[in-house]
């Protein structure tokens, strides 16, 4: 019988876990968000990537805001309920980070680049992704070194001394799972954005 202490409704009325973790949680979409808005008409990107952004917004400001990615309740549950030694929420978090950029990417290079899709553009795609993953996990180091403990919450090792590796490879993974799933659907979606830019001249 599953636990329900976790995931009572009370958390979501609740303000930050952790105001600080919350706000460097954020700051991406704090960025992105009003660069998205200024540049719709000049630059728009097609609907899948849009969509995908949204998502990835979602998931960092849930884990930075209600909870810490550590304390996600569902997450907490399946801990709880199936003896792992961890909450796993900030792994799905750092796949999305691999994941849903890898597309991004995609377009920002097919748009603006020579670079045509094969296999050069996934190669430099993915390592373009773990190298964003590491400059990240350079950062979350950065504040964990300049606030002391208070960034606990925003590194979320949970006791994990190869939690950074693990979080880079899991970016990896993400952009190529990203990349080997949507491709295709993202081409559709750039041959209909490249169709209608033309309709609208």
């Amino acid at each position: 019988m599953f636990s329900h202490r976790s995931c009572r409704s009370d958390h979501f009325g609740d303000g930050p876990h952790d105001r600080f973790t919350w706000w460097l949680e954020i700051v991406p979409i704090l960025i992105v968000v009003p660069l998205l808005i200024v540049t719709y008409n000049r630059f728009p990107l097609t609907h899948l990537i849009y969509g995908l952004i949204v998502i990835h917004a979602i998931i960092l400001a849930v884990g930075g805001h209600h909870y810490t990615y550590a304390k996600v309740p569902l997450f907490e549950m399946i801990r709880d309920n199936f003896g792992h030694d961890r909450n796993s929420d900030d792994k799905i978090g750092h796949f999305t980070k691999g994941f849903i950029p890898a597309l991004v990417i995609r377009e920002l290079l097919l748009r603006t680049s020579p670079l045509r899709a094969g296999k050069w553009l996934f190669a430099i795609i993915v390592f373009a992704c773990l190298g964003i993953s590491a400059v990240y996990e350079i950062l979350e180091w950065s504040a964990a070194f300049t606030s002391g403990e208070n960034a606990n919450d925003f590194l979320g090792t949970q006791g994990d001394e190869w939690d950074t590796q693990k979080d880079m490879f899991l970016a990896g993974i993400g952009a190529v799972a990203g990349l080997l799933a949507l491709s295709r659907l993202h081409d559709k979606a750039l041959n209909k954005l490249t169709a209608s830019t033309r309709r609208s001249r």
